[in-house]
């Protein structure tokens, strides 16, 4: 028997990782949290199967370049620019404090300096992923707290990234600090990025539109990986710069593509799984009883991340002119540390920084506060209501007018549209003129700033990937509409939506026909498949251009749909539609006649016009002011204007025409036409 160890430990690693993770979403935490105690769980430190830290962690350094990747393929220059005069000194200002009571704290325990200072880096820094799930799952997201959030985060990522090329050439200095060797590394870094920037922004896009054209998807994610690894690697070995700038260099330049959500999409399940890889690795470096025989330090740790951050935080919205909420807001969602800590504090251990005891101590602290900050936002409502009793203070920190938010009372009997594209645009357009309360849940967030301008209350998050669409009262809604184009999403949301409100109105909308069927199965109340729907518009429209009557039409047309589009064979239903429609068309017609005034039964009642004894022809109908009836009464007065439908066989129909118009208006002679006599 072959012996297998890198297949082993890549086996193990993610069976245990998926365990974990599993348990921590079912319970209401971030999957980091589970893949961290996966690792923890394989590691040299417990008992049980033990990994080969050396190899997982190898490929945990895939996970390091994917993750900057993405970080980059999603970076945005234009979220920063929007909340620019609260993110970027705001970032700045809490880093800075924050590894300044790092520092005090390890200097307390008799760290070194370096030591120190790359704890205080660490634990100043948040996770991106908690941030954005924490702010989703609470519907906060669109908001411009939300907003300001994240514009705090990509500054904070920006900073992370800079330390990383900075680190080697700090840690190389030791006492002596070398400003020429500081400065000849960030000569190299500029020189890397200016010359991705000009050659590569015009290579990397070329290239993949080349290869997308082979229509080899195998082909498409070569060229991805080739240019992520390649361009990692080609910053290490001829820049020496990290492979964490490299990829995250590659992905910023990726993201100018109109190929770059594909990028995204294709690069995504790289992305994840060495992600887990790389927390798993994170995890095995962790000693419990070290921990436990340490737990002052660690507790200590994790108040300076989970109250330290979240003070600075707030004490800083004195000095910014933005709501106090908002500040609340930041405090919580950045009161973690995750992704960004572990690459920085491992940096500080292949560097000697940091010892792997004091590295553990940083990923304690991670580890309880990841665990701990989606509890933390439902204390915000306590928190203001704490700050309020502090007048002076919540005066001065709450600066600015109110932001108007989504209010629950708002919402009764409302429309649900997820999805705020073209089609999602038109239905609220439609819906808004008819005043009809509506919610739109959009993960898009220019789509988002749409909406707030034309103040239509909003959810940002993706329905099919967060516990968004439980924010969105559907127990008091009338109907929810699906637009999102993918059926797996579509099943997930309608899947939400049943278990929610049973007897919800569910529309959503499919892109295949299989993804007709599974929708009707998970119990979707109308299902519309845009491509199928147009052929059978035309259909539609080649029988009313054949004469056939429209009622008819109408209920072919919903028989096909009741059969979910199964246009392979006639059902029954179907066949009976067919009937109808040429039983109709055989003699029978169907007339609107309008009736002047000086038409001769206008005035008279039906039963005095005998209509049908004296052309054979019945009335069926009329519409006056705007509404029909149907069946109308023999004491029905008509009146000039209205419309009278009526239905018999031509000649009748021609007869009762003649009737109800009355005699042709006389022509005017060309004395008359001229107004002379």
């Amino acid at each position: 028997m072959h012996e297998l160890p890198l297949l082993i430990n890549i086996s193990i690693a993610l069976i245990v990782a998926f365990i974990g993770g599993t348990i921590a979403r079912k319970i209401g935490l971030p999957t980091i949290v589970g893949y961290l105690l996966a690792g923890i769980i394989i590691g040299p430190f417990t008992p049980g199967f033990k990994g080969d830290i050396d190899t997982i962690r190898q490929l945990a350094e895939l996970g390091v370049i994917f993750l900057m990747f993405g970080v980059g393929l999603h970076f945005s220059f234009q979220d920063l620019w929007r909340v620019r005069d609260i993110a970027v000194p705001g970032a700045l200002i809490q880093i800075g404090l924050a590894t300044l009571l790092a520092y005090a704290l390890s200097q307390i325990w008799g760290w070194s300096i370096s030591s120190g200072i790359m704890l205080g880096l660490s634990v100043s820094v948040a996770s991106t992923v908690v941030l954005l799930r924490g702010l989703m799952d609470n519907s906060l997201l669109n908001t411009s707290h939300g907003q300001a959030a994240v514009g705090w985060l990509v500054m904070e990522d920006i900073f992370s990234v800079l330390i990383l090329v900075l680190l080697p050439a700090l840690a190389a200095n030791g006492a002596a600090f070398n400003w020429q060797n500081l400065g000849f590394t960030l000569l190299k870094a500029s020189a890397f990025v200016a010359i991705m920037f000009f050659a590569g922004v015009r290579l990397f896009p070329w290239l993949l539109n080349i290869i997308a054209h082979t229509r080899s998807r195998e082909l498409f994610i070569l060229a991805i990986l080739t240019i992520t690894l390649g361009t990692a690697m080609g910053a290490s070995e001829l820049f020496g710069v990290s492979l964490a700038l490299g990829a995250f260099v590659a992905g910023a330049i990726i993201s100018q593509s109109h190929l770059s959500h594909q990028v995204g999409a294709d690069i995504f399940a790289f992305r994840e799984a060495f992600s887990v890889l790389f927390f798993v690795s994170v995890g095995m470096l962790v000693n419990p009883i070290f921990l436990w025989n340490n737990i002052g330090h660690v507790l200590a740790i994790t108040a300076l991340i989970v109250v330290g951050k979240a003070v600075i935080v707030i004490l800083l919205g004195l000095f910014f002119p933005r709501p106090a909420r908002t500040f609340l807001i930041i405090a919580v969602g950045l009161a973690q540390i995750g992704e960004f800590s572990f690459i920085i504090g491992q940096a500080g251990l292949s560097l000697n920084l940091l010892t792997a005891d004091q590295y553990s101590l940083i990923l304690a602290g991670s580890l309880v506060s990841i665990t701990i900050n989606p509890l933390m936002y439902n204390l915000l409502p306590w928190l203001e209501k704490a700050l309020r009793h502090l007048p002076g203070f919540w005066k001065r920190m709450d600066a600015s007018t109110p932001i108007i938010e989504v209010k629950e009372e708002d919402l009764q009997d409302h429309v649900v549209i997820v999805g705020y594209g073209r089609i999602g645009k038109h239905l609220v357009d439609v819906l808004e003129s008819l005043h009809i309360p509506l919610l739109v849940i959009e993960s898009d967030v220019e789509r988002i700033d749409l909406l707030n301008q034309r103040k239509i209350p909003t959810l940002y998050g993706d329905a099919a990937n967060s516990e968004v669409v439980t924010h969105a009262h559907l127990e008091k809604a009338r109907a929810i509409i699906s637009t999102v184009p993918e059926d797996s999403s579509a099943a997930t949301i309608v899947t939400a939506a049943g278990d929610i409100n049973p007897n919800l109105t569910i529309i959503a909308r499919a892109a295949s026909l299989e993804g007709v069927k599974t929708l009707n199965g998970l119990g979707a109340t109308h299902i519309v498949q845009p491509e199928l729907e147009g052929g059978l518009e035309l259909v539609h429209h080649t029988l009313l251009s054949l004469g056939f009557p429209l009622r008819e039409v109408h209920s072919y047309a919903d028989a096909v749909r009741r059969d979910n589009y199964d246009i392979d064979a006639i059902t029954g239903e179907e066949h009976r539609s067919l009937h109808n429609l040429l039983s109709a068309f055989e003699g029978i017609e169907i007339t609107w006649v309008t009736l002047r005034p000086e038409s001769p039964i206008a005035g008279k009642t039906l039963a005095e016009a005998n209509i049908r004894s004296r052309t054979g022809a019945s009335v069926v109908a009329f519409i006056r002011n705007g509404q029909l009836t149907a069946n109308p009464k023999s004491m029905t007065v008509f009146e000039a204007d209205d419309r009278i439908g009526i239905i018999g066989e031509q000649d009748q129909i021609d007869a009762a025409r003649e009737l109800v118009e009355g005699p042709p208006e006389p022509m005017l002679g060309p004395d008359e036409v001229m107004g002379t006599e």
